[in-house]
């Protein structure tokens, strides 16, 4: 028996070790989105909503079962082609009538693989609009629809299925929300999805069928080995979910018991926060519409002056991992080193001098920060670090001993690597990164690991986003290789930007509490 096969068919369940205040919320009724904005976004923990969509059009229309198909193939009509995914050939263009058809055909015969006899007579057809398109139906065992957009501000010409609009209604409790994209996702047999995470907040609404989901916070990602940042696939899982090779994945044992799952049917919806990692079972002929919408809570705390209460005393220089990156003896000369080199690279060829190549607002940023490396090293000893007692532990204090201070401080005042880095657009805070990796890589490592307060990676990672939109996807795969090519264990590298990530929404959640109703969170432990 497979390591999951025992799960596949179960119900909802908790994780032993995953935190109380961490697990998904459960609300009958839809909150307002007063109250969706300011205590359950902030939360950064899942909710699940039940019955939030059975008064859709597509709840009530779209079920296969119930004629959903011919209704859907007549709505959006003949002539529309839908980018699907095939086990056997990845994406292909299919016109979503023979998609349609696809299902029905499934509907029938659903012990029957799509390359039956009796499947090729329903998905034959003599009218497509793409010639092979037919065969490659007929030959692949699993097709189904994923991320098909209904609404997507960044590219309209992607809106194949902007028909559908009209059948779903925004949530309430998200009005006002700067959705990215809407989405359809539909499967025809079983699907099982690999364990991933969205860069961008997700509310998952199931409209016919049944999907389970499991979810895991950021904090469990060294659990899952995330693949290599530099690659395609980097928020996804290197762990197989139906065989984990714990031999060589070894923390992948312990990866359920900080989970949760949850089973969404028609009419509920789940609120994923960004990071979150999750995989998803879904039964036959399952649909479901998701809206993504990027987070706007830095822009509100930076436009704010209100919610400069954010950052505790003791925020910034926390330690994550079990040992201290140093600067090399070679960058020993820390700031006065740089300038040395820059000097140098005065007299060689620009393309040989990533230095040479930084504006001066970009240098002197780069100066600041080495100071800031360097300065802090002297002052930390190795050996006030000791080793966390468990892998999702939050970021602690060097001397292990202080929390929270009680009183708020200055956002950036108390970050003085946010303060840095903030003002930099994208892609001059990629020269510098790109000349720190080539130029001080023990530097940046220490940076990473070592300095990043919760601001300073919610900010670095809202950069890379942003240099992600403004570059292709060669310039994106050279950035994050040479990036974490300077980290012993990029895993490290990874999972301090995701815990960064995680407490900054930790204190965005508490001083909301505290701003509204005069609760005081206690941090997770």
């Amino acid at each position: 028996m497979r390591a999951e096969d025992d799960d596949a068919g179960g119900g909802e369940f908790v994780g032993a070790r995953l935190d109380a205040g961490l697990r998904a919320a459960r609300f009958a009724s839809p909150p307002s989105a007063d109250e969706f904005a300011a205590a359950v976004e902030p939360r950064n923990a899942p909710a699940v909503f039940r019955g939030v969509v059975k008064d859709w059009t597509a709840s009530s229309r779209w079920d296969p079962r119930r004629g959903g198909l011919d209704y859907l193939r007549e709505k959006v009509g003949p002539d529309v082609d839908v980018e699907a995914m095939m086990s056997s050939t990845g994406h292909v263009l299919v016109p979503f009538s023979k998609f349609m058809n696809s299902c029905k055909s499934y509907l029938r015969c659903p012990n029957a693989s799509s390359d039956s006899p009796k499947a090729q007579e329903i998905l034959k057809e003599p009218a497509s609009s793409e010639e092979g398109c037919s065969s490659s139906l007929e030959s692949c065992d699993q097709v189904y629809l994923a991320q098909v957009s209904i609404l997507n501000t960044e590219n309209k010409e992607r809106c194949s299925l902007e028909v559908l609009k009209e059948d779903i209604q925004e949530p309430t409790f998200l009005r006002g929300k700067p959705f990215s994209s809407i989405n359809i996702w539909m499967n025809r047999a079983h699907l099982r999805s690999s364990t991933h995470y969205d860069p961008h907040h997700n509310l998952l609404c199931v409209v016919a069928g049944c999907k389970k989901v499991t979810l895991w916070p950021p904090s469990s990602s060294p659990y899952l080995y995330p693949m290599p940042v530099y690659g395609e696939a980097s928020n996804h899982s290197s762990v197989s979910i139906e065989e984990p090779d714990y031999s060589r994945y070894t923390r992948a044992r312990y990866m359920k018991e900080y989970s949760e799952r949850v089973i969404l049917n028609c009419g509920d919806a789940l609120f994923i926060p960004e990071g979150w990692y999750h995989q998803v079972d879904s039964d036959d002929l399952t649909i479901a519409i998701n809206f993504w919408w990027k987070s706007r809570i830095m822009n509100e705390i930076l436009v704010d002056k209100e919610m400069n209460k954010m950052v505790q005393e003791n925020s910034v220089s926390c330690s994550k991992g079990t040992t201290v990156c140093q600067p090399t003896d070679e960058e020993s000369g820390g700031p006065e080193q740089l300038k040395q080199k820059q000097v140098n690279s005065d007299s060689s060829d620009k393309k040989d001098s990533p230095l040479q190549t930084l504006e001066p607002s970009t240098l002197q940023a780069l100066y600041e920060l080495i100071s800031l490396v360097h300065n802090s090293a002297e002052m930390v000893s190795q050996n006030e670090i000791t080793e966390p007692t468990s892998q999702d532990a939050y970021c602690k204090q060097s001397n292990g001993s202080k929390k929270i201070a009680a009183d708020d401080s200055s956002l950036l005042e108390k970050d003085p690597i946010a303060k840095i880095i903030l003002p930099l657009k994208p892609l001059e805070l990629q020269s510098m990164l790109l000349a720190m990796a080539r130029t001080f890589p023990r530097t940046l490592e220490a940076l990473v690991l070592n300095m990043l307060g919760p601001i300073g990676a919610e900010i670095l990672t809202r950069k890379f986003d942003e240099m992600d939109q403004q570059a292709t996807k060669e310039q994106q795969s050279e950035f994050y290789k040479t990036f974490y090519s300077v980290f012993d264990d990029q895993y490290a590298a990874m999972d301090a930007l995701l815990n960064g990530k995680e407490m900054f929404s930790f204190q965005v959640f508490q001083s909301v509490l505290r701003q509204y109703i005069g609760v005081h969170a206690d941090r997770p432990k």
